[in-house]
C-alpha cells in the first residue's frame, strides 16, 4: 500500500523531495494515460517524462495501475490511519467507519486532488486491468481494516460476519457516491463528493428493508 501525501511543511527536506517526485509521477501518469490510453504509454516513457529511474518508480508504486489509481488509494490509506486512533464514542461500528472515511476525505490534499480522482476513475472505467487492481486493493484494505479493529477493540468472536459486512457496506456506499460524483458535468467539488457520500450512507438502513413488487403488465 502506497504512502499518501502529507502536509509538506511538517517533513524534512528529503521527505518533501520524495513527495514531490511521487506527485509528479501521479500527475504525469494520469496525463499520459488520458492522452494516449492506458496501454498507449509505457512505464519507460513515464519515467523519462518525470526524469526518474524505474527503481525510483518502484519505490513509490508497484505498477502502472497502482500509480493511476493512487488518488483514491491514498484516501483509503488515510482511512486506515484514522482507524488506528478513532474511538467509537457510543456509535455503531458502521457509523464509526463512516466518520473515519469522511475524516479521511477531509484530509486529502487541497490542491488538485479532485481532478486527479476524476481522471483516475475515467481511466478505470475503460481499463480492465485497473478495475482488477482496484478490486484487489479493496480486498486488501478491508482485511487491513479488520485487522486494526480486531487489534484495538474487544470483539468476542473473531469470526463474526457483521464487522466485515459493515466494511463492505461502507465501501459499496462510497463507490456509489464516487460514481455519481464522477459522472457530474463540470468540476464537482470535494464538498459535493462528501455530500454524495453522506447521502449514500444515509440510504444504507432503508436498503436493508427494501421490498419489491412486480410491475403490472399493460396492454
Amino acid at each position: 500500500m502506497t504512502t499518501p501525501i502529507t502536509p509538506a511543511d511538517r517533513l524534512p527536506l528529503r521527505e518533501r523531495k520524495k513527495l514531490r517526485t511521487r506527485q509528479a509521477l501521479i500527475d504525469t501518469a494520469l496525463e499520459l494515460f488520458t492522452e494516449r490510453g492506458f496501454d498507449g504509454a509505457t512505464l519507460d516513457e513515464l519515467c523519462a517524462a518525470v526524469e526518474v529511474s524505474k527503481r525510483t518508480f518502484f519505490r513509490n508504486f508497484s505498477s502502472k495501475e497502482d500509480v493511476a489509481m493512487a488518488p483514491v488509494h491514498d484516501l483509503w490509506t488515510v482511512f486506515l490511519d484514522d482507524l488506528e486512533s478513532r474511538e467509537p464514542g457510543g456509535r455503531s461500528v458502521l457509523e464509526m467507519l463512516q466518520d473515519a472515511l469522511l475524516a479521511a476525505l477531509d484530509r486529502m490534499p487541497t490542491e488538485g486532488w479532485e481532478d486527479r480522482v476524476r481522471l483516475s476513475r475515467r481511466l478505470a472505467e475503460k481499463t480492465p486491468s485497473m478495475d482488477a487492481h482496484g478490486l484487489h486493493f479493496c480486498d486488501r484494505t478491508s482485511r487491513a481494516a479488520l485487522a486494526v479493529l480486531h487489534r484495538r477493540f474487544n470483539l468476542a468472536d473473531p469470526r463474526d460476519l457483521r464487522l466485515r459486512l459493515a466494511l463492505d457496506m461502507l465501501v459499496a456506499a462510497f463507490h456509489c457516491a464516487l460514481e455519481t460524483w464522477t459522472s457530474r458535468p463540470g468540476a464537482p467539488t470535494r464538498a459535493e463528493l462528501a455530500a454524495h457520500t453522506r447521502d449514500a450512507f444515509a440510504a444504507i438502513p432503508s436498503s436493508l428493508t427494501l421490498t419489491l413488487g412486480l410491475r403490472e403488465e399493460t396492454g
